[in-house]
C-alpha cells in the first residue's frame, strides 16, 4: 500500500470544517463539521491519497505497446505527485486516461490532485466519474463522502456509504462503517452512529477509529466520563494518533478542567506538528484567555496548514482584531483576514461585519470600513442595536474625515470595534470530520453576537 494511503487523521474529522472560532474535534473518519458553540470545532480530514496501482497490461505486453506505455506514464505521474509537482502529475494521469480510458486509479488520482489544490467541484466530478465506472471503489466512496459532508450534505454521504456497504464483500468494510458513523453523527442520528461504530468493533475489536467515533457519540450525548474512558482505550491502540489527545482535550474542557485540556492539545501537536485541529484548539483557548498574541501564533500555523479553511481564517482574524487597540496595524491585518474569509465564504456575516469594524480602527482603512459597515448594516442578520452602533461609527468616521483628526484608540487597550454584526453565531467544527476520515462533536447553542467594544469571540477546540 502506498505510504500516503491513510484514512484521515485530522478531523475536526472538520468534521464540518470544525475549525472556526470554536474548538475542534477529530473523529475517526473523515468529516468537516461546523459547530456553533464554545468548545467544539472540527477539522477537515485528509483525503485518501493517490492510488499507485497502474492500469493492467494484458499479457503479453511488449515494451512499446499502448498498455505498457500507459503503465510507464502512470508510474511517472505517481512519482511527480510524491514530489509535489501536481501539474506534471495531472498531465501524466490525463495521458494515462487517453491511453486507457477505463483506468479507475488514474481518474481517481485526478480527483485527489484537484482536491489538494482546492478545486473541490472538479475533485467531486472526478470521483463521481470513478463511481459511475465502479460503484464499490472504496477510496472514491471515502473521498466523495467526505466532500459531501464538508458541504453539509449528510444525507447524501449516508446514502453513498450505505450503497457501498451493499457491494458484495463490503458489508463489513471498516472504513465505510466508520465514515457512516461520522455521517450519522453529524446528521444528528446518534443511535445509528453508535450502531455503526459497534459494527466495526464486533469484527475488529482493535479498530481505534471506531473507538474514536464511539467516544464522539458519547461526547454529544453529554456522557463525558464515558467518552474519556473510550478515548483512553483508543490511545492504547494508537499512541501516535494526535486526534485522540485532541479529543480528550475537548472532553476535559467540558469537565471544566482547562489545564488538562491544554496539556492534551499540546500533546496533539507534539505528536504531529502539522495537526491543524490542535493549533485551532490552542488558539481557541488563547482567545478565551484574551491572549491575543498567543492566539495569533496558533492560528497563523492553522491557516498555513489549512489555507482553504474559512473557519481557520476567521479565528485568525479575531486574534488580530483583539490586538488592534494597541496596534492599529493589527486591525488592518484583521480586516485583510476577514476579507480572506469572505473570499472563501461570501455569505459569512461575521467576516463582513468584522472587516468593517477592523478597518475602522485606522484612517488607512476608512474607505473599506465604510463599505463593509454599510453592507453589515443592511444585512438581515444585523440587530437593531448593532445597526445603531454602525450608524454612529459611520458618522464618526465622516466627522473625523472633515476634521482630519486621527482615529481614537480603544480606552482599555483591547480591540474596540470588534463587533461581528449581530449574526449571533460563530462557526465552529465538530468531530468526525473528520471528518477525515475524522470527526468533531457539534453543539447547537451559538454564542451571542459581538458588539463594539466587546472582546473577540473565543475559538472552540477542534476534535478529531
Amino acid at each position: 500500500m502506498h505510504p500516503l494511503h491513510s484514512m484521515g487523521r485530522t478531523l475536526l474529522s472538520l468534521g464540518r470544517g470544525l475549525a472556526v472560532t470554536t474548538l475542534a474535534f477529530t473523529a475517526a473518519c473523515a468529516t468537516t463539521s461546523t459547530v456553533k458553540s464554545t468548545p467544539v470545532a472540527a477539522a477537515p480530514e485528509a483525503p485518501v491519497p493517490v492510488q499507485v496501482e497502474a492500469p493492467p497490461a494484458p499479457p503479453p505486453a511488449p515494451a512499446d505497446s499502448p498498455a505498457a506505455k500507459a503503465r510507464e506514464r502512470f508510474a511517472e505521474a505517481v512519482a511527480a505527485f510524491d514530489a509535489g509537482d501536481y501539474a506534471r502529475a495531472e498531465e501524466g494521469f490525463q495521458e494515462v486516461l487517453h491511453r486507457a480510458p477505463q483506468s479507475l486509479n488514474a481518474q481517481f488520482n485526478l480527483g485527489v490532485i484537484a482536491e489538494r489544490q482546492g478545486r473541490l467541484a472538479e475533485a467531486q466530478a472526478a470521483y463521481e466519474k470513478v463511481r459511475f465506472l465502479d460503484q464499490g471503489h472504496v477510496p472514491t466512496l471515502l473521498n466523495l463522502g467526505r466532500l459531501y459532508r464538508m458541504q453539509g450534505k449528510f444525507a447524501d454521504a449516508i446514502a453513498l456509504y450505505e450503497a457501498g456497504l451493499k457491494t458484495p464483500g463490503r458489508d463489513m468494510e471498516p472504513s465505510l462503517l466508520n465514515n457512516l458513523s461520522v455521517a450519522y453523527r453529524l446528521a444528528g442520528k446518534l443511535p445509528q452512529a453508535e450502531a455503526s461504530a459497534r459494527r466495526v468493533l464486533s469484527r475488529h475489536p482493535d479498530d481505534a477509529e471506531a473507538y474514536k467515533n464511539l467516544a464522539l457519540v458519547y461526547y454529544e450525548q453529554g456522557r463525558y466520563r464515558l467518552a474519556e474512558t473510550v478515548l483512553v482505550n483508543a490511545r492504547k491502540l494508537a499512541e501516535k494518533d494526535p486526534g485522540i489527545p485532541n479529543n480528550l482535550g475537548m472532553v476535559y474542557l467540558k469537565l471544566e478542567d482547562r489545564p488538562r485540556a491544554l496539556a492534551q492539545f499540546q500533546k496533539a501537536v507534539s505528536l504531529d506538528e502539522r495537526f491543524a485541529p490542535g493549533y485551532v484548539n490552542l488558539g481557541a483557548l488563547a482567545l478565551a484567555w484574551r491572549d491575543y498574541a498567543g492566539a495569533e501564533r496558533a492560528f497563523t500555523k492553522a491557516v498555513e496548514l489549512e489555507p482553504e479553511s474559512h473557519e481557520a481564517w476567521l479565528s485568525y482574524a479575531y486574534a488580530l482584531d483583539g490586538q488592534k487597540g494597541r496596534d492599529a496595524k493589527k486591525g488592518l491585518l484583521a480586516g485583510e483576514a476577514f476579507e480572506k474569509v469572505l473570499a472563501l465564504r461570501a455569505d459569512s456575516p461575521e467576516a463582513l461585519c468584522g472587516a468593517g469594524w477592523a478597518y475602522a480602527v485606522d484612517r488607512a482603512g476608512w474607505d473599506k470600513a465604510e463599505g463593509f459597515l454599510q453592507r453589515c448594516q443592511a444585512a438581515a442578520t444585523t440587530s437593531a442595536q448593532d445597526k445603531q452602533m454602525i450608524a454612529a461609527k459611520l458618522q464618526g468616521i465622516a466627522a473625523m474625515r472633515k476634521s482630519s483628526a486621527p482615529a481614537a484608540p480603544a480606552e482599555d487597550g483591547s480591540s474596540s470595534p470588534s463587533a461581528v454584526g449581530g449574526s449571533g453565531a460563530l462557526q465552529g467544527g465538530s468531530p468526525g470530520e473528520q471528518a477525515a476520515p475524522e470527526g468533531t462533536p457539534a453543539q447547537d447553542a451559538a454564542p451571542a453576537a459581538q458588539t463594539e467594544g466587546s472582546e473577540s469571540p473565543a475559538e472552540a477546540p477542534k476534535a478529531e
